[in-house]
């Protein structure tokens, strides 16, 4: 980090140098940074939605676009200008000021979250202490846009849609910051920089695979992705909170959707799968990104694949798998992680080191703690699955049996 600040000084010494005011230096510095932050996300849209098209036609056994440009590659470029061309309709009795505010929130609060993503040793907008408390309460704010979408809307089905999504985001927001807290106490920070740093002997993932796989579950439901995509369920609400919305308003909505899914994505490579580090990264810290967006990519296409292949649940099926299984199972996660932890240090045991070697006896500790969860969630399902089937039987042959006195009258 010292190292980025060195950087940033030399540039804006170089601008002073050169004759520019010291103050307009570091603003032009701040500007560029921000417009860089806010750029790359935008046109990171365009090849994610290709991205999504094509996955989902080779795992569907079907064709993608092929026909504008090259492979289909401008196809996105098309849908964008054929977005910003179409007619800007607010419905009567839409409240206006923030019906139009709902887009640009939609959008902006997605953004924001880049500011601590770290992409290289030398390269993040800023290193919070408390970059992970900063992601959850930004990510917060996608919860009021679609409040206040559904609201300002002045329609019915938006309104339901709505609440529906509301319900999903903030029951889905228990487990996923539960879900954050043992990579923080396993790492001792809250700053994304540091923990990429941490991992440097070993990944979180090895250590707290629970956890991972609660935040990945969490995330694909705070994104509204299948199997979890109730925010816009065609079938039953039309298409949800933004039903009202269209052309460059509703466009906006869906490239706010697109680019947080890929930055829970790229969230999730950077707490649990070492973020840019690397081999060599420390002597080329531009190889940061590669790692970075390879890490990225690997859990992205997971999540597609899951979005074509797994069918939507119900909104009774949503709340109970949160409820009755991702919280109590997050909850003695945490607890199991926290008396690990101790144990841990009354060893000795904590890594003091970078390498391998030395994370080894607490990633073993770790891991062994997360199998025993598992082997009880596990046996778990099986009593339920096992009384859920007592209980078919039982009442088919009660069924049997009224059915026989039935015919004996």
């Amino acid at each position: 980090m010292e190292q980025a600040v060195c950087d940033i000084n030399h540039l804006a010494e170089c601008l002073v140098q050169s004759g520019v005011n010291r103050d307009l230096a570091n603003l032009l510095l701040s500007l560029g940074g921000a417009v860089l932050v806010a750029t790359v996300p935008l046109v990171t849209v365009l090849f994610l939605i290709l991205t999504e098209r094509k996955v989902a036609a080779r795992v569907q056994d079907r064709l993608g676009p092929n026909r504008v440009g090259p492979f289909g590659l401008l196809q996105s470029v098309a849908d964008a200008v054929k977005m910003l061309t179409k007619e800007d309709i607010t419905p009567n009795g839409a409240d206006k000021f923030i019906y139009n505010l709902a887009p640009i929130i939609s959008f902006a609060s997605v953004i924001l979250i880049w500011a601590v993503i770290p992409f290289t040793p030398l390269h993040i907008g800023a290193d919070l202490s408390i970059g992970i408390l900063y992601f959850v309460a930004v990510a917060s704010i996608g919860t009021v846009k679609i409040m206040i979408a559904g609201w300002s809307s002045n329609n019915k089905y938006a309104l339901l849609g709505a609440f529906r999504t509301i319900a999903q985001l903030l029951s889905y927001e228990v487990p996923m910051v539960l879900a954050l807290l043992v990579p923080v106490m396993i790492a001792g920070t809250m700053s994304m920089q540091e923990m990429v740093q941490v991992q440097g002997g070993m990944w979180f993932l090895f250590m707290a695979p629970v956890a991972a796989v609660m935040f990945f579950i969490a995330n694909l439901a705070e994104t509204g992705r299948a199997p979890f995509d109730l925010l816009e369920a065609e079938s039953e609400i039309i298409a949800g909170y933004n039903i009202e919305y269209s052309g460059f308003k509703w466009g906006m909505f869906m490239a706010g959707e697109f680019i947080h899914a890929f930055t829970a994505c790229l969230l999730a490579a950077v707490i649990f799968l070492g973020g840019w580090w690397g081999p060599g990264v420390e002597q080329v810290p531009v190889l940061g990104f590669l790692y970075l967006g390879l890490k990225t990519a690997v859990v992205y296409l997971l999540a597609l694949v899951i979005r074509s292949t797994v069918p939507r649940v119900r909104i009774d099926q949503l709340m109970t798998l949160n409820w009755k299984w991702l919280v109590p199972i997050s909850v003695g996660n945490v607890m199991i992680t926290a008396f690990l932890l101790q144990v841990v240090k009354l060893l000795g045991l904590q890594p003091q080191s970078g390498d391998l070697l030395a994370a080894l006896p607490q990633t073993i500790i770790l891991l062994l703690g997360n199998l025993v969860l598992v082997a009880i969630v596990v046996q778990a399902l099986r009593n339920q699955g096992r009384a859920q089937r007592l209980a078919d039987e039982a009442a088919k042959h009660d069924d049997e049996q009224t059915a026989i006195v039935a015919v004996g009258d």
